[in-house]
């Protein structure tokens, strides 16, 4: 099979988890914008979500998050999503909207708030049971903003106690995917702000648990190819969250701000092994002044084509300037990837999927944004609870 041969099969079978609260209302801190036609049930986000992956083909699952998309009956959710031709991803947990976690949620110094945070984690547990989801995706704002407010070292013991809880709780099959951030809502420390700090927990907890890189969840400057790279060699690289910034956790479409900093990652998957479903490609993002569909379709398409470009990198080429010490020779090869015209590509690859060949456009013709604009009136729209 020929270098581009081989590309193309590899991107048909790429799969981009789109995330559930995208699609509903959003916003900055200061206020939440409200949108025509925006999704009003969890129901209806997979409908939107459907539209995703049957203009692109490569985005078959839905990440949900608890409570924003609680229900009564999590089996028949999953089956309404299959009978739209997605599935139902990982469950997200939320330990960050509820005034009992304002010093903390799982780390709280106040053992009945660690407990319902736990109860939380637990829940979302069976609600992996109920829908058959794989991946258990975990996110702390716990943290301080002033010295002395709490003790560091103790926070890190609640914090390895509550986890251990729920690791054990997980079934066959099941995974715990553990988030970190630098900073932010705490100013002062955050109780998972690097991957180090998740890797050491997931190390202790075991092989179920695995590190998430959010891409928008370093500080300036920061290698996160290099972090890619190591966790992929540990085998603790469960998925990503992408997105874009330019200052802080924007959440800003990926490949946005840097696309040459998402081809420099993905070519670490590649070469790492990690190109597999074993590492959870997701989506985090908060679409606030663009219409939510078509950004998420770009979003897939951007992941896509820093993908393509990857897969196009001529590693041979690339290993023997390496080992030449070429510096200039090993730095073109890459750029001479990254520099490449992938969209020709990725057409044909669609057109061989059954698919229009220009995913956006397709949505467009497709009527559906002014369909639910007319059909979604009255209700509550969704949002991430702000």
């Amino acid at each position: 099979m020929t270098e581009l041969a081989a590309a193309k099969a590899a991107l048909k079978t790429q799969a981009v988890e789109t995330p559930s609260w995208a699609y509903g209302n959003s916003g900055t801190r200061f206020k939440v914008f409200a949108q025509a036609g925006v999704p009003r049930t969890p129901q209806e986000k997979l409908d939107d979500a459907a539209r995703v992956h049957e203009f692109t083909g490569v985005a078959p699952t839905v990440a949900l998050h608890i409570p924003w998309d609680r229900v009564d009956d999590y089996a028949a959710l999953a089956e309404y999503a299959e009978d739209r031709g997605v599935r139902l991803g990982a469950i997200n947990s939320n330990t960050f909207q509820d005034d009992d976690y304002r010093l903390g949620s799982i780390c709280h110094p106040d053992p009945a708030v660690r407990r319902k945070a736990v109860d939380h984690l637990l829940e979302c547990v069976d609600i992996m049971d109920a829908t058959g989801s794989r991946d258990l995706k975990l996110w702390f704002a716990d943290g301080t903003n002033y010295p002395g407010q709490d003790d560091v070292r103790a926070r890190q013991d609640r914090l390895a106690e509550g986890l251990a809880e729920v690791y054990g709780r997980l079934g066959e099959g099941q995974r715990m995917l553990l988030e970190y951030k630098l900073f932010e809502p705490a100013f002062y420390t955050t109780d998972v702000p690097d991957w180090g700090t998740a890797y050491a927990h997931c190390l202790k907890l075991g092989p179920k648990a695995q590190v998430v890189v959010d891409t928008g969840h370093h500080a300036p400057g920061t290698n996160i190819e290099f972090i890619v790279a190591t966790l992929l060699r540990e085998g603790r690289l469960g998925g990503f969250d992408f997105n874009s910034r330019f200052y802080a956790d924007d959440d800003l479409m990926v490949g946005a701000a840097d696309p040459f900093q998402l081809f420099r990652i993905m070519y670490e998957v590649v070469r790492g092994g990690g190109f597999t479903p074993e590492v959870a490609f997701m989506l985090d993002q908060c679409h606030n002044i663009e219409a939510k569909i078509p950004a998420i379709i770009r979003s897939v398409m951007n992941v896509q084509e820093a993908t393509a470009k990857a897969l196009l990198v001529d590693r041979s080429a690339l290993a023997g300037a390496q080992r030449a010490g070429d510096v200039l020779g090993a730095n073109a090869v890459l750029m001479d990837a990254y520099n490449t015209d992938v969209r020709p590509l990725l057409r044909e690859v669609r057109e061989e999927m059954g698919l229009d060949p220009d995913p956006l456009a397709a949505y467009r013709r497709s009527g559906w944004a002014e369909k639910i604009a007319a059909e979604r009136v009255g209700g509550q729209q969704a949002g991430w609870g702000a």
